[in-house]
Protein backbone atom coordinates (compact mmCIF):
# COMPACT_ATOMS: atom_id res chain seq x y z
CA UNK A 1 0.00 0.00 0.00
CA UNK A 2 1.47 3.37 -1.01
CA UNK A 3 2.13 6.28 1.34
CA UNK A 4 -0.76 8.41 0.07
CA UNK A 5 -3.28 5.61 0.60
CA UNK A 6 -2.00 5.08 4.14
CA UNK A 7 -2.28 8.79 4.87
CA UNK A 8 -5.79 8.83 3.44
CA UNK A 9 -6.85 5.93 5.65
CA UNK A 10 -5.36 7.60 8.71
CA UNK A 11 -7.14 10.87 7.90
CA UNK A 12 -10.49 9.16 7.37
CA UNK A 13 -10.09 7.30 10.66
CA UNK A 14 -9.56 10.56 12.56
CA UNK A 15 -13.05 11.67 11.48
CA UNK A 16 -14.63 8.40 12.56
CA UNK A 17 -13.57 8.59 16.20
CA UNK A 18 -15.88 9.79 18.96
CA UNK A 19 -13.35 12.46 19.83
CA UNK A 20 -12.43 15.84 18.39
CA UNK A 21 -9.04 16.40 16.81
CA UNK A 22 -7.29 19.65 15.96
CA UNK A 23 -6.07 20.07 12.39
CA UNK A 24 -3.81 23.15 12.44
CA UNK A 25 -3.14 25.19 9.33
CA UNK A 26 0.46 25.67 8.20
CA UNK A 27 1.13 28.19 5.47
CA UNK A 28 4.41 26.71 4.18
CA UNK A 29 6.70 23.71 4.55
CA UNK A 30 8.55 25.17 7.53
CA UNK A 31 5.42 25.81 9.57
CA UNK A 32 4.17 22.35 8.59
CA UNK A 33 7.33 20.74 9.91
CA UNK A 34 7.05 22.65 13.19
CA UNK A 35 3.44 21.53 13.66
CA UNK A 36 4.33 17.92 12.89
CA UNK A 37 7.09 18.04 15.52
CA UNK A 38 4.48 18.93 18.15
CA UNK A 39 2.52 15.74 17.57
CA UNK A 40 -0.48 16.93 15.58
CA UNK A 41 -2.08 14.13 13.57
CA UNK A 42 -3.00 15.95 10.34
CA UNK A 43 -2.55 19.30 8.62
CA UNK A 44 -4.70 21.55 6.46
CA UNK A 45 -3.43 24.38 4.29
CA UNK A 46 -4.60 27.97 4.68
CA UNK A 47 -5.27 29.97 1.53
CA UNK A 48 -4.95 33.26 3.42
CA UNK A 49 -1.72 32.35 5.20
CA UNK A 50 -0.05 31.21 2.00
CA UNK A 51 -1.28 34.25 0.09
CA UNK A 52 0.13 36.59 2.74
CA UNK A 53 3.50 34.83 2.52
CA UNK A 54 3.48 35.68 -1.20
CA UNK A 55 2.57 39.34 -0.57
CA UNK A 56 -0.93 38.81 -1.90
CA UNK A 57 -4.39 39.08 -0.36
CA UNK A 58 -6.52 36.05 0.41
CA UNK A 59 -7.95 34.78 -2.85
CA UNK A 60 -5.04 36.19 -4.82
CA UNK A 61 -3.38 32.89 -5.72
CA UNK A 62 -4.04 30.43 -8.53
CA UNK A 63 -4.68 26.71 -8.35
CA UNK A 64 -1.13 26.12 -9.57
CA UNK A 65 0.21 28.28 -6.73
CA UNK A 66 -1.89 26.39 -4.22
CA UNK A 67 -0.80 22.98 -5.44
CA UNK A 68 2.86 23.95 -5.37
CA UNK A 69 2.40 24.76 -1.69
CA UNK A 70 0.59 21.46 -1.12
CA UNK A 71 3.50 19.53 -2.61
CA UNK A 72 5.96 21.33 -0.33
CA UNK A 73 3.84 20.71 2.77
CA UNK A 74 3.25 17.05 1.91
CA UNK A 75 7.02 16.60 1.50
CA UNK A 76 7.72 18.24 4.87
CA UNK A 77 6.14 15.50 7.01
CA UNK A 78 4.43 12.11 6.98
CA UNK A 79 1.10 13.57 8.11
CA UNK A 80 -2.11 13.56 6.08
CA UNK A 81 -2.63 16.92 4.36
CA UNK A 82 -5.95 18.48 3.35
CA UNK A 83 -5.99 21.46 1.02
CA UNK A 84 -8.02 24.65 1.11
CA UNK A 85 -9.26 24.73 -2.47
CA UNK A 86 -11.33 27.89 -1.96
CA UNK A 87 -14.17 27.69 -4.52
CA UNK A 88 -12.34 25.10 -6.57
CA UNK A 89 -10.83 27.96 -8.57
CA UNK A 90 -13.79 27.74 -10.92
CA UNK A 91 -17.51 28.40 -11.12
CA UNK A 92 -18.20 25.39 -13.31
CA UNK A 93 -18.86 22.11 -11.45
CA UNK A 94 -16.74 20.08 -13.86
CA UNK A 95 -13.78 22.41 -13.44
CA UNK A 96 -14.28 22.31 -9.69
CA UNK A 97 -14.08 18.51 -9.86
CA UNK A 98 -10.81 18.75 -11.78
CA UNK A 99 -9.35 20.77 -8.91
CA UNK A 100 -10.06 17.85 -6.58
CA UNK A 101 -8.23 15.47 -8.91
CA UNK A 102 -5.26 17.81 -9.21
CA UNK A 103 -5.09 18.20 -5.43
CA UNK A 104 -4.90 14.43 -5.11
CA UNK A 105 -2.11 14.34 -7.71
CA UNK A 106 -0.22 16.87 -5.59
CA UNK A 107 -0.37 14.53 -2.58
CA UNK A 108 -3.40 15.79 -0.66
CA UNK A 109 -5.74 13.23 0.93
CA UNK A 110 -8.52 15.71 1.60
CA UNK A 111 -9.75 19.08 0.51
CA UNK A 112 -12.50 21.64 0.90
CA UNK A 113 -14.80 23.32 -1.60
CA UNK A 114 -16.71 26.44 -0.57
CA UNK A 115 -19.87 28.06 -1.87
CA UNK A 116 -18.30 31.54 -1.98
CA UNK A 117 -17.85 32.96 -5.47
CA UNK A 118 -15.03 35.40 -4.79
CA UNK A 119 -17.14 38.23 -6.25
CA UNK A 120 -18.30 41.22 -4.24
CA UNK A 121 -21.53 41.68 -6.18
CA UNK A 122 -22.74 38.09 -5.59
CA UNK A 123 -20.55 36.52 -2.89
CA UNK A 124 -22.42 33.20 -2.51
CA UNK A 125 -23.44 30.77 -5.24
CA UNK A 126 -27.16 30.16 -5.56
CA UNK A 127 -28.31 27.04 -3.73
CA UNK A 128 -28.77 24.78 -6.76
CA UNK A 129 -25.42 25.68 -8.29
CA UNK A 130 -23.63 25.28 -4.96
CA UNK A 131 -25.05 21.77 -4.58
CA UNK A 132 -24.13 20.86 -8.17
CA UNK A 133 -20.54 21.89 -7.48
CA UNK A 134 -20.35 19.64 -4.41
CA UNK A 135 -21.92 16.76 -6.34
CA UNK A 136 -19.21 17.10 -8.99
CA UNK A 137 -16.47 17.32 -6.37
CA UNK A 138 -17.81 14.21 -4.62
CA UNK A 139 -17.86 12.31 -7.90
CA UNK A 140 -14.24 13.26 -8.53
CA UNK A 141 -13.19 12.29 -5.00
CA UNK A 142 -14.90 8.90 -5.31
CA UNK A 143 -13.11 8.20 -8.58
CA UNK A 144 -9.75 8.22 -6.82
CA UNK A 145 -8.03 4.99 -5.77
CA UNK A 146 -7.97 6.05 -2.12
CA UNK A 147 -10.38 7.60 0.38
CA UNK A 148 -10.17 11.32 -0.34
CA UNK A 149 -12.00 13.21 2.44
CA UNK A 150 -14.12 15.98 0.93
CA UNK A 151 -15.20 18.91 3.08
CA UNK A 152 -18.07 21.13 1.92
CA UNK A 153 -18.12 24.70 3.22
CA UNK A 154 -21.08 27.06 3.59
CA UNK A 155 -19.64 30.58 3.69
CA UNK A 156 -22.61 32.79 4.62
CA UNK A 157 -21.15 33.92 7.94
CA UNK A 158 -17.90 35.10 6.36
CA UNK A 159 -19.70 37.19 3.76
CA UNK A 160 -22.11 39.36 5.71
CA UNK A 161 -25.05 36.95 5.78
CA UNK A 162 -25.20 35.24 9.18
CA UNK A 163 -28.29 33.27 8.21
CA UNK A 164 -28.09 30.08 10.26
CA UNK A 165 -31.16 28.49 8.70
CA UNK A 166 -29.84 28.93 5.14
CA UNK A 167 -26.39 27.77 6.22
CA UNK A 168 -27.82 24.59 7.72
CA UNK A 169 -30.01 24.04 4.65
CA UNK A 170 -26.90 24.20 2.48
CA UNK A 171 -24.85 21.94 4.73
CA UNK A 172 -27.61 19.34 4.80
CA UNK A 173 -27.80 19.41 1.00
CA UNK A 174 -24.01 19.10 0.77
CA UNK A 175 -24.19 16.12 3.11
CA UNK A 176 -26.85 14.48 0.95
CA UNK A 177 -24.65 15.13 -2.08
CA UNK A 178 -21.98 12.98 -0.44
CA UNK A 179 -19.62 15.39 1.32
CA UNK A 180 -17.67 13.69 4.09
CA UNK A 181 -17.27 16.70 6.40
CA UNK A 182 -19.43 19.81 6.82
CA UNK A 183 -18.00 23.22 7.66
CA UNK A 184 -19.53 26.65 8.25
CA UNK A 185 -16.69 29.04 9.07
CA UNK A 186 -17.54 32.12 11.10
CA UNK A 187 -20.05 30.65 13.56
CA UNK A 188 -20.32 33.01 16.51
CA UNK A 189 -21.57 31.02 19.49
CA UNK A 190 -21.80 27.61 21.11
CA UNK A 191 -25.50 27.59 20.28
CA UNK A 192 -24.81 27.99 16.57
CA UNK A 193 -22.14 25.28 16.67
CA UNK A 194 -24.55 22.89 18.38
CA UNK A 195 -27.27 23.66 15.86
CA UNK A 196 -24.97 22.77 12.97
CA UNK A 197 -23.66 19.60 14.61
CA UNK A 198 -27.18 18.35 15.32
CA UNK A 199 -28.50 19.29 11.89
CA UNK A 200 -25.96 17.23 9.92
CA UNK A 201 -25.37 14.36 12.36
CA UNK A 202 -23.88 11.83 12.10
CA UNK A 203 -21.57 13.51 9.55
CA UNK A 204 -18.52 15.11 11.19
CA UNK A 205 -18.39 18.89 11.52
CA UNK A 206 -15.31 21.10 11.29
CA UNK A 207 -15.34 24.26 13.42
CA UNK A 208 -13.06 27.22 12.81
CA UNK A 209 -11.52 28.54 16.02
CA UNK A 210 -10.42 31.94 14.83
CA UNK A 211 -11.86 35.35 15.54
CA UNK A 212 -14.73 35.81 17.95
CA UNK A 213 -15.58 32.22 18.84
CA UNK A 214 -13.99 31.40 22.22
CA UNK A 215 -14.34 27.70 23.03
CA UNK A 216 -11.88 25.03 24.14
CA UNK A 217 -11.12 21.71 22.52
CA UNK A 218 -12.85 20.01 25.45
CA UNK A 219 -15.99 22.12 25.04
CA UNK A 220 -16.14 21.52 21.29
CA UNK A 221 -15.64 17.80 21.85
CA UNK A 222 -18.54 17.72 24.30
CA UNK A 223 -20.73 19.42 21.66
CA UNK A 224 -19.99 16.63 19.19
CA UNK A 225 -17.57 18.57 16.98
CA UNK A 226 -15.11 16.16 15.40
CA UNK A 227 -12.58 18.47 13.71
CA UNK A 228 -11.18 21.84 14.76
CA UNK A 229 -9.14 24.13 12.51
CA UNK A 230 -7.65 27.59 12.98
CA UNK A 231 -7.56 28.96 9.43
CA UNK A 232 -5.11 31.83 9.11
CA UNK A 233 -4.81 32.32 12.90
CA UNK A 234 -1.35 30.79 13.25
CA UNK A 235 -0.03 32.70 10.25
CA UNK A 236 -1.46 35.91 11.66
CA UNK A 237 0.12 35.15 15.05
CA UNK A 238 3.51 34.76 13.38
CA UNK A 239 3.09 37.86 11.23
CA UNK A 240 1.81 39.81 14.21
CA UNK A 241 4.91 39.06 16.26
CA UNK A 242 7.17 39.82 13.28
CA UNK A 243 5.45 43.16 12.72
CA UNK A 244 5.65 44.10 16.41
CA UNK A 245 9.35 43.22 16.49
CA UNK A 246 10.14 45.24 13.37
CA UNK A 247 8.14 48.20 14.68
CA UNK A 248 10.04 48.04 17.98
CA UNK A 249 13.31 48.36 16.09
CA UNK A 250 12.06 51.22 13.93
CA UNK A 251 10.20 53.22 16.56
CA UNK A 252 12.02 52.47 19.83
CA UNK A 253 15.45 51.49 18.58
CA UNK A 254 15.42 48.50 20.93
CA UNK A 255 15.59 44.74 20.45
CA UNK A 256 13.63 43.40 23.41
CA UNK A 257 11.72 41.09 21.08
CA UNK A 258 14.77 38.82 20.87
CA UNK A 259 14.04 37.59 24.41
CA UNK A 260 10.79 36.08 23.09
CA UNK A 261 12.28 34.52 19.98
CA UNK A 262 12.77 30.80 19.48
CA UNK A 263 16.45 30.00 20.11
CA UNK A 264 18.48 29.57 16.95
CA UNK A 265 19.72 26.14 18.02
CA UNK A 266 16.18 24.89 18.58
CA UNK A 267 14.97 26.09 15.19
CA UNK A 268 18.03 24.81 13.38
CA UNK A 269 17.74 21.39 15.01
CA UNK A 270 14.05 21.20 14.18
CA UNK A 271 14.70 21.68 10.49
CA UNK A 272 17.57 19.17 10.47
CA UNK A 273 15.13 16.39 11.31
Amino acid sequence: MDAQTLRAQAFKALHERDKAFVIPNPWDAGSAKMLASLGFQALATTSAGYAFSNARPDGGLSLDDTLANVRAIVAASDLPVAVDLENGFADDPAACAQSILRAAEAGAVGGSIEDATGRDDAPIYCFEHAVARIEAAVSAARSLPFAFTLTARAENFLHGNPDLADTIHRLQAFSEAGADVLYAPGLRSAEEVLAVVRAVAPKPVNVLMSGGLKLTVAQLNDMGVRRISVGSALALAAYGEFFRAAREIKEAGTFDFTSRSMPYAQANQLFKG
